[in-house]
């Protein structure tokens, strides 16, 4: 059937159903799926009573979905062809210079005026054109359950949907590919489940173990796409995250692994499926660690809604999942698109794809985290980081929804609120284990001078600022941008840093910045404000941390060199992502007039003449038994 027929007389059928309709279901019977009505409802003469319970096959809804998708975008393309064509056409008319006439008559002037209102209205019609085709793209939308998409080069998949609204800049041919030697992907397996995964276990680990081994062993068993997928995900980001200057073998390594996967996107984000949502995850970990190729923000959204679609932010009915090991693995992928989410929305001061009230998932069982510690097959014990990352991100969730997602009203008492939430995590920082990693007890600690700054930070519903809050930040930021500057120079390639760093970075000293503009002469004095007074019962404001080099080190000397230490931090992540240039820029215009004055007060301050001391008394005279002083001064040693 040509195409221009098939916006007239659409497909009345489905190439699979994708639910019964409501009589089949209730009398338990197998649905065809034929429509307007399914053969078992012709053949009980109630052809008007079938209907289907998803929506977008319910009568007056009967066209193909994929195939009403493809005539849309058909339709859309020749559009824009012909609005680009158009607007191509008056630029060029625009840029035509009339001849110059000696002595323009009537008749000219006449034809200027008709050339302007043409101009005009083809200008309107430009507009007209391209607005009326943007609003069309909002009729686009994709139902993320519906398992009807079949890939080929003329259907819109779900998985090309993503791609195109998430991508960023192409990704390269990889021509002449293969597998990298076997130990050099163990090597970067290893590295991933011990920074990565065991911060986002997201999938079996055993799952990925035993398809690297059949990939490696060439073995009989055909190899789903989600499968390649997940191992050529792994590796990319195993490489990737070890990347310190921008297209170093790590980085160009990392590339073709995501082109490599790429070829299988089709059915492994296909939705309906746990693994669209674990793929999902993957492809969003490496965007945070490749801004240039990948959009984290769109993915994150992508992700949270097929864990919606797919009912993973509520726990199932105990008759409907009664494996306990299923469960925590479906526990542990919501946690992880959870923890992803709160991650990137915070930093990107952006709302959550889904709030707390509309979730309702159990923590996954501790015993669930042991895990391998390699492909030997030993078992580790003990808490995973995983787990006390997802009890951190549910604490920020908190107050992040309350301070910054709610009516922006001030809070009836916003000091006890922030105290309580500072407590709260304080509490959990107290309780970490002593068996953790000491990269991830590091990166649990920059976390908390994060979550510390901005929950304490002044918002809409915690207008005001005390004293004290405004020491508390300059004394975390201090301590995080010092902090953080070594791990941005150290050759240690441990726990799970991404560009999302450099971002919290900026954000850190920008508010390091903002404090010491509003309260200068009182931090750089060294004076502490007494702690705001609270009510009985209340939390307490949380204590100011311990100074490096004790509490006589001069604030001035200390500010200054978290300014200069911060640019050559965003210095060195530009050298990895080139969008940190343009943070680096920015920053040095905030800071630029406080470093200028804070110089001149040094200046100042060694000039300064310093206060007088007293000479210390002499000595009184000591009269040693049996010695001659005197003598001793003559250069003699007899005794007296």
């Amino acid at each position: 059937m040509p195409r221009s027929s098939f916006s007239d007389n659409p497909l009345l059928r489905v190439s699979r159903p994708v639910s019964a309709c409501s009589r089949c279901r209730a009398a338990k019977v197998k649905c065809d799926g034929k429509l307007p009505a399914c053969t078992a409802c012709e053949k009980a003469g109630r052809e008007n009573e079938c209907s289907a319970a998803n929506d977008q096959f319910a009568r007056g809804k009967e066209r193909s979905y994929v195939a009403a998708l493809e005539l849309r975008i058909e339709k859309l393309e020749k559009r824009l062809a012909y609005a680009r064509s158009r607007k191509a056409s008056v630029a060029q008319h625009e840029s035509e210079v009339p001849p110059a006439l000696p002595e323009p008559d009537r008749k000219d002037s006449l034809a200027t005026i008709k050339a302007a209102i043409y101009r005009k209205a083809a200008r309107k019609r430009e507009m007209s054109d391209v607005n009326s085709l943007m609003s069309d793209f909002g009729f686009l939308s994709i139902n993320a359950t519906t398992r009807d998409f079949e890939p080929s080069m003329g259907n819109m998949t779900f998985a090309r949907l993503v791609l195109a609204a998430a991508s960023n800049d192409p990704l390269p041919d990889s021509l002449d590919w293969a597998l990298p030697p076997r130990q050099d992907a163990i090597a970067l397996v290893q590295y991933y489940m011990t920074n990565i995964y065991s911060l986002f276990p997201a999938f079996p680990e055993t799952t990925l173990y035993t398809i690297l081994d059949q990939m490696y062993s060439f073995h009989d068993r055909v190899i789903k796409d989600s499968e390649y997928w997940l191992v050529y995900m792994v590796l990319a980001i195993g490489s990737t995250a070890q990347s310190r200057v921008r297209n170093d073998d790590y980085y160009l390594n990392g590339l073709n692994f995501v082109a490599q996967a790429l070829r299988h996107a089709d059915r492994a984000l296909m939705p309906g499926y746990t693994t669209q949502i674990q793929s999902l995850i993957l492809l969003t970990q490496y965007s945070m660690l490749d801004p240039a190729h990948f959009d984290s923000w769109h993915l994150i959204g992508f992700t949270s809604r097929a864990v919606i679609d797919l009912g993973f932010h509520q726990d199932p009915p105990p008759e409907q999942l009664s494996d306990k090991v299923v469960l925590d693995m479906r526990r542990k992928t919501f946690y992880c698109v959870y923890s992803l989410d709160r991650s990137i929305s915070m930093v990107h001061a952006r709302a959550f794809s889904f709030t707390d009230a509309s979730t309702n998932v159990a923590w996954p069982r501790p015993s669930s985290f042991s895990r391998r510690a390699s492909i030997t097959g030993k078992i580790l014990s003990g808490s995973e980081p995983a787990f006390l990352l997802f009890q951190l991100r549910r604490a920020q969730s908190h107050w992040y929804q309350a301070l910054f997602q709610a009516e922006p009203t001030p809070l009836p008492d916003s000091s006890s609120f922030i105290w309580q939430m500072c407590q709260d995590m304080r509490e959990w920082a107290e309780a970490l284990p002593n068996s953790l990693p000491i990269g991830m007890r590091e990166l649990f600690d920059l976390e908390l001078r994060y979550s510390y700054v901005y929950c304490i930070a002044p918002s809409a519903r915690a207008p005001h600022m005390t004293d004290y809050g405004r020491l508390l930040i300059f004394e975390h930021a201090i301590a995080y941008l010092d902090r953080i500057f070594e791990v941005s120079h150290s050759n240690m390639k441990t726990a799970f840093y991404t560009y999302h760093d450099a971002l919290r970075v900026f954000f850190m000293a920008s508010q390091f910045v903002a404090v010491l503009r509003d309260a200068e002469d009182l931090l750089l004095a060294g004076v502490t404000p007494p702690p705001p007074l609270v009510e009985f019962g209340r939390a307490p404001p949380p204590p100011l941390p311990l100074r490096p080099g004790g509490p006589g080190v001069d604030n001035l000397d200390r500010s200054l060199g978290c300014l200069e230490k911060t640019a050559r931090t965003l210095a060195k992540y530009g050298e990895r992502w080139e969008t940190c240039i343009a943070l680096r820029q920015s920053f040095e215009m905030i800071s630029s007039e406080l470093m200028d004055r804070l110089r001149m007060r040094k200046q100042i301050k060694q000039r300064s003449p310093q206060p007088h001391h007293a000479p210390a008394p002499m000595p009184k005279e000591m009269k040693w038994v049996g010695v001659d002083v005197e003598a001793m001064l003559r250069g003699n040693s007899s005794r007296s």
